[in-house]
């Protein structure tokens, strides 16, 4: 690593290659779809050797701008970002016009958002889950588990928790669509009057089932998410445990600033 002037340590050559990849990906001079240029041709282009090349791809693909495919090198992702509004998200005015969050988010970016599900039926309470909703771990609770796909990729998992008694006499929510709105619909339709959404974020790289199941580079960043469904009577009454790529999303949260 070499010295610039004024003892200041330079930048090394490897992430210098790396930020003007990552750069042309994001000017569009690579396209979605398109491939980076192979470990060869940025050897004669930029003069330098197959290993500082290498350490600058594992840069560059850390970005989550690309995926590598085996056999055949990196492709630039056609991943948009879908933004989150916190303050928007879970309004009663979506679910009362028959869209979920997620529906309702992803029409708000031009997506075209699609919901798989993978699970439905009765489950123990993970020891999390459980403390959240206030019951033992171990306790029986309805679990839904989707897979949700922008523009044809996979993008988010998502498990719900939720307690025995309160969905037992609600046979909407033991169905793979809930109908307009949502399950959030359903609840509030059975009394259920949501007063908030608490949720708790945390930035991790995805384990190697979390990437593939997520069609990710392993080690890509997720964010692990996970939200309390509270009504106006204080009890939590859904627990949702979502991993998401990090690359998808933008989180937009609204603060006041007065009481």
């Amino acid at each position: 690593m070499g010295t610039a002037v004024g003892g200041e340590r330079s930048v090394p050559r490897y992430v210098q290659i790396a930020e003007e990849i990552v750069q042309q990906i994001r000017a569009g001079v690579l396209k979605p779809g398109v491939m980076v240029p192979s470990e060869s041709e940025l050897v004669d282009r930029y003069g330098v050797s197959g290993g500082t090349i290498r350490k600058a791809m594992v840069e560059v693909r850390a970005s989550g701008l690309v995926e590598t495919r085996h056999g055949k090198g990196s492709i630039v992702k056609d991943r948009p970002p879908v933004r989150h509004r916190s303050s928007d998200r879970f309004r009663r005015s979506h679910r009362q016009g028959g869209k979920a969050a997620y529906l309702a988010e992803s029409a708000q970016s031009g997506a075209t958002a699609k919901v798989s599900v993978l699970y439905i039926g009765p489950m123990e309470a993970p020891e999390d889950a459980a403390g959240r909703l206030g019951v033992p771990a171990g306790t029986q609770v309805l679990a839904r588990r989707r897979l949700y796909f922008r523009n044809g990729t996979p993008v988010e998992t998502a498990t719900s928790y939720l307690p025995w008694d309160v969905v037992k006499d609600i046979p909407e929510l033991f169905a793979e669509n809930p109908g307009g709105g949502g399950i959030y619909a359903r609840l509030e339709d059975h009394g259920h009057e949501f007063a908030e959404f608490v949720e708790t974020l945390q930035a991790r790289p995805a384990s190697k089932a979390e990437a593939s199941e997520l069609a990710l580079s392993a080690g890509a960043p997720v964010i692990h998410l996970v939200r309390d469904a509270r009504t106006t009577e204080g009890r939590v009454v859904e627990v949702c445990d979502t991993l998401m790529a990090a690359d998808q999303f933008v989180f937009e949260y609204r603060i006041p600033a007065t009481d």
